[in-house]
């Protein structure tokens, strides 16, 4: 198999989240590689890309229309990458606590579905450009 990259750059506006979400869904669904499950990798992938897209809309970029978001997605062989990158404030993924299950939010659970199904989830803070990277192994 060949490696696929794509590189997606859409406007600060959460109209596009579907659009996002969609291309994971069928990125999933054409990976022939995969042998497990590639329904529900489609339902992951739309979660986790419109999850963390939505963050960065609203909690980096505070719905600035002006600024965009950056979604870059690399799969190969072994696990595909999800990169999705603002140019906010930043935060610390690691001091985010769980949320609490008998205590009903409006948001906040973004974050932890993100980590419950991702393998691995990190945060980089940079200039100008911070990225959350999730990583799901294929194999």
């Amino acid at each position: 198999m060949n490696d696929i990259e794509v590189d997606i750059v859409v406007p600060n506006q959460t109209r596009y989240l579907s659009l996002i979400g969609r291309i994971g869904e069928a990125i999933a669904r054409e990976l022939d590689h995969y042998r497990g499950d590639r329904e529900a990798l489609a339902y992951q992938l739309n979660l986790v890309l419109t999850e963390a897209m939505a963050n960065a809309i609203k909690h980096a970029h505070h719905e600035n229309a002006g600024k965009t978001v950056r979604v870059r997605i690399h799969i190969d062989r072994d696990a595909l990458q999800i990169e999705v990158y603002d140019q906010g404030q930043g935060f610390d993924l690691e001091s985010l606590p769980p949320p609490q299950p008998d205590v009903p939010v409006e948001h906040g659970r973004g974050l932890f579905l993100i980590r419950t199904l991702m393998d691995e989830v990190e945060y980089r803070r940079g200039k100008p450009e911070n990225v959350l990277i999730m990583r799901k192994r294929l194999q």
